[in-house]
Formats: C-alpha cells, sequence, structure tokens
C-alpha cells in the first residue's frame, strides 16, 4: 500500500482504563475478525493475561479502514501494558509508532500510569490523541477529565479531546477518522537499502525465532539474505507476513509496513531487541538508534520441584525468546541442585514468568527470595576490582570483605495528592533519600534516591496499597554507593541452607532475622523430633526457634502410660536420624515464601 496511506499506532492507558476494550472495537469496526471470532479482550490471549485481567505481552494487528474521504487506509496497531511492572513493553511498542492514542477513564481521570505512558510517548516525540473513555457510565466526571489532561501537556488545550465508550462503540467512529486525520504517515525510502526495527520476538518450536520488524527503508522479501547489525548475525528469511490478529503470510514488506520474518534462529543470544534488520548484499550505513534494553529491578532463584531440570531449562530457554525483558544465567544450589539465577522487571513479572511456566510448559518450580545486585571489594586486593554479586550464597565471608556498594536509583514516584503522605512515610522507610518534588495536575510527582534492594520486593505491593493502586514508578539507575549490608544465613536442624540466605541492611537484619525464624516455624516440614532453625550473621545467631516434633504417643500403650518408652524412642531419634537429617532437607515453597513475604 502507498505509504500516504498507512498509519502505524499504540494506544497508552492506565490499567483498566478500557485499552483492550478499545481494541476489539477497532478490529471489530474495521472487520479485521469475523463475528465467528469476536470476543472480549482478543489480543489477550495468553492466560496469565486472561486470569489477571491485564495486557503483559505486546501485539500487533493490521486493520483496513475505509475513511469518509474514500480512501483505504492500513492501520498497523501495536497494542501495550498498562501495569507499572512492563514499561518496558510500552517503551518498545512506542519505538515503532508514529502516534499513539492517551485514553483516560473519565471515571477514574488521569491517574499516575497515564502520566507515565504519557512521558514514554512524548520522548519519543510521537503526535497524542487524547481519548476520554466510558462517558456513559453514571460516575462519569468529563469535566474534571478534561482539565486533567489539559494539564499534562499544553498542546491539549487545542486540540480536539474525544468522547467516547468502548463497552457500547460510541463515538469509535471518530476515533477511527482521527487516527489518520492526527497521525502522520510513515516517511521511509522505497529504494533504500533494506532498514528495519526488529521491536520484538517469539519463539516457534519449528519455526525458531520468529522476529516482529518495522520497516524504516526499503523491501523486505521472503527468501532474501539477511543480517542483523549489532553482532553480524546472517540468516535467510524463510516466511514473513503480516498480524490479522493471527499470522498471515505475505511475499513482501515495504517501507513503512509493520510485520513478521521467521529467522530460524534457535539460539536466544543471536538475537537482540532493539537491534537492526538490513540486507546483506546491499546493507544500509547507519543503524537504527533503537532504544534502551530493559534492565532487570529483581533477581530470584528458579529451581525443579520434581527433579526435572532439563524440562525446566528448555522451558526458560523458551520463555526468554518470548520475553525480552526475563533474563537467566545457570547455577548449582547445594540445598536445591541445579537451577537457575533469573531477572525479572518487578514482582508481578516474576509472578507472571512463574504461572507461564505452570500454564504452558506443566513446570512447577521453587522460588527464592529476590535479591539485587553487589559489588563486594575485598582486602588486600591490589587491582581493586569488585566482585559482582547477584546470588546471596557467593556473598563472601564478612572477615574477607573490606567494603561493599549497592546500585542506587532515581524513582520518580507518580501519586494522588490524598496519598502522598503515606507514600512518603513508605519511602522513608525503605531509605529513600527525597530529592524533589513538583506537581502535575492533581498528581503530585515526587523523586527519591533510593536503594534498588529496598524495592527488590514488597515494595511495589506496599505502594499500590498505599495509594490506593493509583501510584506509579519510574526509576533509572543512577550509580554504586557504600552499603552497610551482611548475609543472613539459615541453618535447618543445623545444617546450612544456601537457598535461603539474603542479604539486607545491617540496621533490618534483627528485625527480618526474627520474622523469617518464626514464619519458618510453621513452612518447615515437621519430622519425629524436634529442628532447631537459627539465623546467623557474621557467625553469631541471632535468631531461632524449633520447628516442633511430629510423632505418635509411643508413651501410651492403652490406657497405660511409659515414660521409660518414651525416652527410649526419643532418645532414638536423636541419635540415629538427627545426623542423617543434616543433609535430607526438602523444602516445599511455603518455607522461601517465609522470607518472600517477611517485612
Amino acid at each position: 500500500m502507498n505509504q500516504a496511506y498507512i498509519r502505524n499506532f499504540a494506544i497508552i492507558a492506565h490499567i483498566d482504563h478500557g485499552k483492550s476494550t478499545l481494541a476489539d472495537r477497532i478490529m471489530e469496526q474495521t472487520n479485521t475478525v469475523s463475528q465467528r471470532e469476536r470476543k472480549n479482550q482478543l489480543l489477550d490471549s495468553m492466560k496469565v493475561e486472561q486470569d489477571h485481567g491485564i495486557t503483559v505481552k505486546s501485539r500487533t494487528v493490521r486493520n483496513y479502514y475505509h475513511g469518509d474521504d474514500g480512501h483505504e487506509y492500513e492501520y498497523n496497531f501495536i497494542d501495550t501494558p498498562g501495569h507499572v511492572d512492563f514499561s518496558y513493553e510500552v517503551s518498545k511498542s512506542l519505538a515503532a509508532c508514529d502516534g499513539a492514542i492517551l485514553l483516560v477513564d473519565a471515571t477514574q481521570g488521569v491517574q499516575a500510569q497515564t502520566v507515565a505512558n504519557f512521558r514514554l510517548a512524548k520522548q519519543n516525540q510521537l503526535p497524542i490523541i487524547p481519548v476520554i473513555n466510558k462517558i456513559d457510565s453514571e460516575s462519569a466526571n468529563i469535566e474534571k477529565t478534561v482539565n486533567q489532561i489539559q494539564q499534562l501537556d499544553q498542546r491539549f488545550n487545542h486540540s480536539t479531546i474525544l468522547m467516547i465508550s468502548a463497552k457500547t462503540s460510541q463515538n469509535i467512529h471518530d476515533v477511527l477518522e482521527a487516527i489518520y486525520q492526527r497521525i502522520p504517515a510513515p516517511t521511509g525510502n522505497l529504494v533504500a537499502p533494506l532498514k528495519a526495527l526488529v521491536f520484538d520476538s517469539i519463539y516457534d518450536p519449528f519455526k525458531g525465532i520468529i522476529a516482529y520488524v518495522r520497516i524504516y527503508d526499503g523491501r523486505l522479501n521472503a527468501n532474501q539474505h539477511l543480517k542483523l547489525m549489532a553482532d553480524n548475525t546472517e540468516f535467510t528469511s524463510h516466511q514473513l507476513g503480516v498480524f490479522t490478529p493471527n499470522m498471515k503470510e505475505s511475499k513482501q514488506l515495504s517501507a513503512g509496513d509493520v510485520g513478521y520474518v521467521t529467522t530460524g534462529l534457535k539460539d536466544s543470544q543471536l538475537i537482540q531487541v532493539g537491534d537492526t534488520l538490513t540486507s546483506c548484499e546491499h546493507p544500509t550505513n547507519k543503524p537504527l538508534p533503537g532504544y534502551q534494553s530493559a534492565k532487570s529491578m529483581v533477581f530470584a532463584g528458579f529451581y525443579p520441584k520434581d527433579d526435572n531440570y532439563k524440562e525446566l531449562k528448555t522451558a526458560i530457554e523458551k520463555l526468554s525468546l518470548n520475553d525480552s525483558s526475563f533474563h537467566y544465567t545457570e547455577e548449582v544450589s547445594e540445598a536445591l541442585g541445579p537451577g537457575f539465577r533469573c531477572g525479572f522487571l518487578g514482582m508481578l513479572h516474576l509472578q507472571i514468568i512463574r504461572e507461564r511456566l505452570a500454564n504452558e510448559y506443566h513446570i512447577n518450580v521453587l522460588t527464592t527470595a529476590p535479591n539485587s545486585i553487589y559489588h563486594v571489594y575485598l582486602k588486600d586486593t591490589p587491582d581493586q576490582s569488585p566482585l559482582i554479586i547477584t546470588n546471596p550464597v557467593k556473598f563472601p565471608e564478612f572477615s574477607k570483605i573490606d567494603y561493599v556498594e549497592e546500585p542506587y536509583v532515581k524513582a520518580t514516584i507518580t501519586t494522588p495528592a490524598d496519598s502522598m503522605g503515606a507514600v512518603m512515610k513508605l519511602v522513608d522507610q525503605h531509605l529513600g533519600t527525597l530529592l524533589d518534588m513538583s506537581n502535575q495536575g492533581d498528581l503530585i510527582v515526587l523523586i527519591y534516591k533510593i536503594p534498588i534492594s529496598e524495592i527488590a520486593y514488597n515494595f511495589f505491593n506496599k505502594l499500590k496499597s498505599d495509594s490506593h493502586g493509583y501510584a506509579t514508578l519510574d526509576t533509572s539507575f543512577l550509580d554504586y554507593e557504600l552499603a552497610d549490608v551482611v548475609k543472613i544465613s539459615i541453618h535447618i536442624n543445623y545444617a546450612p541452607v544456601d537457598a535461603l540466605d539474603t542479604v539486607v541492611h545491617r540496621q533490618d537484619s534483627e528485625k527480618i532475622a526474627q520474622g523469617i525464624v518464626k514464619k519458618m516455624k510453621y513452612a518447615v516440614p515437621r519430622r519425629l523430633y524436634p529442628m532447631p532453625v537459627q539465623a546467623f550473621v557474621e557467625g553469631k545467631s541471632i535468631a531461632r526457634i524449633d520447628v516442633p516434633p511430629l510423632r505418635k504417643n509411643a508413651a501410651v500403650n492403652g490406657e497405660k502410660h511409659s515414660i521409660s518408652r518414651k525416652q527410649q524412642l526419643l532418645h532414638r531419634q536423636n541419635i540415629n536420624k538427627r545426623q542423617a537429617a543434616q543433609s535430607d532437607i526438602k523444602l516445599p515453597q511455603s518455607v522461601f515464601n517465609a522470607i518472600l513475604e517477611t517485612d
């Protein structure tokens, strides 16, 4: 199709503001899906998306719209998530777009994630169409919502704000008209060498990695010899096509188009999201700038629950191909055996990956406590190069450590004014330092410096709780600074369990250790004798509790009680079983949850 009639756009919104419903109405009114294929949240195809009612993985779909001006337009819609943990997915989608629809719920107004996604679109210099949804609701406050949108940017004072109801299809036609009127067409050169952005990828067990691409210059043909410019990886395009929303094969993709190409590559390290795709015969001179790769905020260990390590490894490799923001490395635990140290965008991302392993690959995993990265400098080290620690098990002995540095981030928290006090108190409890404060309409923008370890887990949930779900958190790395941290080592039945190790700030160590051992009293499986659970810091036990025994009453024989029989039984248990049990501790997920849920 002529580039003048192509439009590439995304919809950005706070979670549950009707983004998926509007996408359904657009596909229906452009006849992209048949009456038989229609269903709610059509693009949210994963079970975890349907279970949680959120978009996790961005999707793409091509629509054809007959405008009131008599022309047919090609609308390439790239879906985006709305949850704060998946802002990276939003940035990937916006990198391939020429404009965006900013959707705001008339009953809730501009929310924190609305502002965060608006910032991402503005950073990409995209034209934005403001749209107010749910105007048919009895609790809609349209005038207030309009004022909030206009306070986001002065440009909205001079542009038409569309009023719709995605649920009833009211005024959806106005949105379809505004897309070609207010979003510019692509401006690629059809005769220039091929230049395409890889903005996403999925894995197919038969076809290998399938790259999602936006063509900026030139043409992409089937059976063409191609090259990824980052690592000079070469392959042949066995198949290419577009999304309708299912994959539909085509012979060619031209400048301005959005589609997919089958690479045949099976190694996830050979393709990077954000890379530039070009022709081997006539390559482009300069790659596209791409965008910043995902940075893991939370690290945790995944271990197979039923000794199915090979199946877990295969599943994790495939998941990493389908989710470029999920990272992993292999590791071995003395207590749990071989497993993986995984990096996530946040705690919800961790939960989603666990559920996808269970739903898509039927694999249940043990998950260790999340942690951050530390730079550990050892005494008497000539070159002063630090040890980079992502696993608490590898944290050196305290006698060998000179000093430790931990990463700090600049945290931008956007929250409603009535939640500001609770949010500031929460950040203070997590060692945050206030850098700046400003207003964004009815919202307050707080900028803090805070250790990553303090927001690695629980912080997101507490932030949502204190702000009633309306606050958002955007982070950017600042630097590494000195930290007074210690490793808490957990011993069960006098044997260390390395998978339970965690690194915390010294001032919080006693409180956290007490909380862990108390919860593990009820989480560790009971045996026929009492088992001590101890928390050690720098070689000293700072917390202890005994797991009560689970035993039959051998002292009872009918109505008679024998003290001697009871003493004999306990003596045999202590001598014959205690030593053997030290290396035979099998822990359920509830044990690790004791650490996950400890403040």
